[in-house]
């Protein structure tokens, strides 16, 4: 049977549609990076959104939408906590033989996202800012600022599939490091 971490893990993959601060232990993912309007053929069996449309909208304050293939992203999949490095050693070797595929792109990775406030989106991804916007004053009211850096980062988790799901009902986890003033 497989593990649902949707269903395992409520307080990090179903959040409330109000914001909320949760501590977001080390997990670990398989990852892909990456620089510019994006898509990951062959390693995952879905299409990343396009940058068009998200919360890196024009008027971002800081953004150089002009230069869009300078952007840097990061692609993961949630592993459970079974699988070590050395299981991700053997899985790459094994796909690597069997699909006759260049799989040397995808990492293992342990990320810790530590303090962060997020909330659920739901909706098409093009509404996101709005609710950017409402997390941070969230943030802001609640002594909290954000705490992006090289090692933390504004997260989204695509719970809705967008090729069989309407926009309207898109559900999309929203998640920012955030620390005390």
């Amino acid at each position: 049977m497989a593990y649902d971490f949707k269903k395992e893990q409520k307080e990090l993959y179903r959040p409330g549609k109000r914001p909320a601060i949760i501590k977001v232990p080390p997990m670990n993912y398989l990852a892909v990076q990456g620089k510019g309007d994006y898509q990951i053929p062959g390693y995952f069996d879905f299409v990343v959104p396009p940058l068009e449309g998200m919360w890196w909208q024009p008027g971002v304050q800081g953004v150089d939408y002009q230069h869009k293939e300078k952007f840097n992203f990061i692609s993961l999949i949630r592993m459970p906590d079974f699988v070590t490095t050395d299981v991700f050693d053997w899985a790459i070797k094994t796909a690597t033989e069997k699909k006759q595929t260049d799989f040397s792109k995808v990492e293992f990775k342990t990320i810790d996202e530590g303090l962060c406030a997020q909330i659920l989106h739901v909706g098409p991804y093009d509404d996101e800012p709005a609710t950017v916007e409402k997390l941070h004053e969230f943030i802001a009211n609640n002594g909290l600022k954000l705490d992006i850096n090289d090692y933390r980062h504004h997260h989204e988790i695509y719970l809705s599939d967008p090729r069989r799901t309407k926009p309207a009902n898109l559900k999309t986890v929203l998640r920012l490091p955030v620390k005390k003033q």
